[in-house]
C-alpha cells in the first residue's frame, strides 16, 4: 500500500502554495495526495448546536477549504489521486496522527513581512519536532510564495553517524527522483577550548577537524544509489550559518533530527531548529529513531 503524501490546510495563501508544492511532489513520487483540515469549531460552536443546524459556519468553512485546495491540487496535477479530512480536533495532534500513515507532511508557514516573516508558525514547528514522518516545511517570501524549484539542486546537512541516518537515504531518493544533484555539505570547527596560540600546533588541529569532517562526509555518501550526482563540501564554520548560506542555492535542504525514547517535548537541535526559522528554501526534517 503506497502510503500518501499529507499536507495541512488551512486556506491561508502559505497553506494554498503548500498544496500546490505538494501535489508536484506527490506526482513525483507516485502517491496519493491527503489534505487535512483541522480544528476544534466543535468546541468553539458547541456540538449539540451542529446538529441542530446540521453544519456549523466553522464546518461548512472547513469542507470548502480542503474542497477549494483538492481542485487546485487537481487542476495542478491532473492524475493525481487526492483524499482530503475535516478533523474536529487540534492542528498538531492531528497532523502527528496523520503523520503516523504517511510518506512525509508536508505544511506551509504563517509568516508576514518583515522581522515575523522569518518566525515559524507554532504547529509547523511542533510538528517538524514530534512527527514519525519527514516533515517538510514551506519557507516562503514576502508574498507568501514557495520559492519555485529553479534551482535544480538538493542540500544535505550531514550530522553525526551519516551510515545510519534516515535523512541521508530520504535526500538520495529526493535527489533521484527529482534527477537532480544532491550537495552534501559537513561543517566543521575546532572547539576554542583546544586552540592554541602556537600556529603550528593550530594548524595541525585545523588539518584534523577538517579530515574528520571528510571523513564523516564520504561515509554518508558510501552507498548513495547509482545514478545520482554528487557533490561535496567541507565548510569551517558554524553548521548553521553554513546550512542557510547553502540554502540560498537549493531547491531543498533536508537535516536529521535525532528522536529519542521516552524524552517530550520538541525534538529538534539547534541546527534544526534554526534553519527552519530562517531557511531560504523549503527544509525536509527527517526523524532518526535513537
Amino acid at each position: 500500500m503506497e502510503l500518501p503524501l499529507v499536507v495541512g490546510v488551512d486556506g491561508s495563501e502559505p497553506g494554498m502554495s503548500a498544496v500546490d508544492w505538494a501535489a508536484d511532489e506527490a506526482a513525483l513520487r507516485g502517491v496519493p495526495l491527503r489534505l487535512v483540515y483541522a480544528s476544534l469549531w466543535e468546541r468553539y460552536e458547541g456540538a449539540a448546536l451542529a446538529e441542530g443546524l446540521g453544519r456549523s459556519s466553522e464546518q461548512v468553512l472547513a469542507d470548502n477549504i480542503v474542497e477549494v485546495a483538492a481542485k487546485r491540487a487537481h487542476r495542478r496535477e491532473v492524475d493525481l489521486k487526492i483524499s482530503t479530512e475535516v478533523l474536529p480536533e487540534e492542528p498538531v495532534p492531528a497532523l502527528l496522527r496523520e503523520g503516523r500513515n504517511a510518506s512525509a507532511l508536508v505544511l506551509g508557514t504563517r509568516g508576514r513581512s518583515g522581522i515575523a516573516e522569518l518566525l515559524l508558525g507554532s504547529v509547523s514547528l511542533a510538528v517538524a519536532a514530534r512527527a514519525d514522518c519527514p516533515v517538510i516545511v514551506l519557507r516562503g517570501g514576502h508574498d507568501h510564495q514557495v520559492t519555485s524549484r529553479m534551482r535544480r539542486r538538493i542540500v544535505l546537512g550531514v550530522g553525526e553517524e551519516p551510515e545510519k541516518s534516515a535523512a541521508v537515504r530520504f535526500a538520495f531518493e529526493e535527489a533521484r527522483e527529482r534527477r537532480v544533484p544532491l550537495e552534501a555539505v559537513r561543517a566543521w570547527r575546532c572547539p576554542a577550548h583546544e586552540s592554541t596560540d602556537h600556529p603550528l600546533m593550530s594548524g595541525e588541529l585545523a588539518h584534523l577537524y577538517e579530515q574528520r569532517a571528510t571523513e564523516t562526509l564520504e561515509a554518508a555518501l558510501r552507498d548513495a544509489p547509482a545514478g545520482v550526482e554528487l557533490h561535496r563540501r567541507i565548510v569551517e564554520g558554524p553548521a548553521r550559518k553554513v546550512l542557510l548560506d547553502a540554502s540560498a542555492e537549493a531547491d531543498l535542504l533536508v537535516v536529521g533530527a535525532q528522536r529519542r525514547h521516552g524524552h517530550f517535548g520538541l525534538q529538534l537541535g539547534r541546527v534544526a531548529h534554526a534553519v527552519l526559522h530562517h531557511s531560504a528554501c523549503p527544509v525536509a526534517v527527517v526523524p532518526q529513531q535513537g
